[in-house]
């Protein structure tokens, strides 16, 4: 009900881009067209079976509207029946969840609204307690479908009729180990700003205070990145970071609500269920690769970036070994001032 709710709700949306005095956007005395509330994720199971009878009323009142509006061809071909709306699932059919794309400039079609993309499904590798009512508990096992990846390293999820955020420190997805998503470090550095302050715990996180520019070297899925500070790499919340020149209000105002996500490394009793677990680099490795490539970068005529494991990465340019260097041939005086008397010898007979 929740899909077909937010696919009815941008629908309406564009019709209100379409007909705005109708829609009362300039005097609100004109409106014609019946109000849709927005879809909510955190709705319950009283709120869902509502819409049902909201979306009844909403489609009597666009019916009778103008003809204009109610035989306009996108309202047409918006409720033109699909093949697949003829086919009902059967009992044994496990129908995989959807979630829907929704084109932010209202230009496209109405067709672009209706495109399923298929959610990825994870487990839950510990128990997890929500600590707030947007949050979701999930036990050891429990198989989500991730709706939406946020860089904060909280992820929104659905399993069932529940749905919240989850750490992602607390996901692996079921087909794979998930260490092949997170994208390869950058060791040129991105440049962020830290909008709060945040105090190390573990041995490879930094310590920073609020104010501080750093460099972002790789940013992984969890929402732990790795942070440059001179020639100091380290561990530091992407939540509690900012790109450098934007405005930092609105992320602050967005850290108010929620923490920093826990760590991989801090659960406990963590039950994978692959047998090649999750490879991370060690802090040595991004100190020594990162003070490489700034070496490399204040030099003229430098190579290219490193690549993960410290070697360059442009294979094309083939390196050219340093040849040694040749003396110079001695003079036949000083051969003869340096030779044995055996060999003396040999020459003068041979003269």
């Amino acid at each position: 009900v929740y899909r077909k709710f937010t696919e009815i709700y941008e629908f309406h949306k564009m019709l209100k881009e379409m007909f705005p005095i109708e829609a009362g956007e300039i005097h609100t005395e004109n409106r014609v067209i019946p109000h849709l509330p927005a879809p909510r994720w955190f709705d319950g199971q009283r709120a869902a079976e509502s819409r049902q009878g909201t979306l009844t009323e909403y489609f009597n009142g666009l019916m009778g509207l103008p003809v204009k509006i109610s035989r306009c061809p996108h309202l047409l071909d918006f409720f033109k029946v699909r093949p697949d709306d003829l086919k009902l699932p059967t009992d044994s059919q496990a129908k995989k969840p959807e979630t829907y794309l929704v084109p932010k400039d209202g230009k496209n079609n109405v067709a672009d609204i209706t495109g399923p993309i298929i959610l990825q499904t994870y487990r839950a590798i510990a128990d997890y307690e929500k600590s707030s009512g947007t949050e979701m508990t999930v036990a050891t096992g429990d198989v989500v479908d991730v709706v939406e990846k946020s860089e904060s390293g909280w992820w929104f999820c659905q399993m069932k009729t529940k749905r919240g955020w989850v750490p992602a420190s607390y996901l692996e997805p079921l087909d794979s180990p998930d260490e092949a998503e997170d994208p390869d470090p950058n060791y040129a550095g991105e440049p962020y700003v830290t909008i709060k302050a945040y105090a190390a715990v573990e041995e490879d996180e930094m310590s920073l205070s609020e104010g501080e520019a750093i460099e972002v070297i790789h940013k992984l899925l969890d929402g732990w990145w790795v942070v440059r500070k001179g020639d100091i790499t380290g561990y530091f919340p992407s939540m509690y970071l900012q790109k450098a020149g934007e405005e930092i209000t609105q992320a602050q105002r967005q850290i108010r609500g929620r923490g920093a996500p826990p760590r991989r490394s801090t659960i406990r009793n963590a039950q994978s269920i692959h047998q090649r677990s999750r490879k991370r680099l060690s802090q040595d490795t991004y100190r020594r690769n990162s003070v490489r490539f700034l070496q490399q970068r204040r030099r003229p005529g430098r190579p290219g970036p490193l690549s993960t494991d410290g070697t360059k990465d442009n294979p094309s340019t083939p390196r050219v070994k340093p040849q040694p260097a040749v003396p110079p041939r001695p003079s036949s005086d000083l051969i003869l001032h340096r030779c044995t008397e055996s060999t003396k010898r040999k020459l003068t007979s041979a003269v």
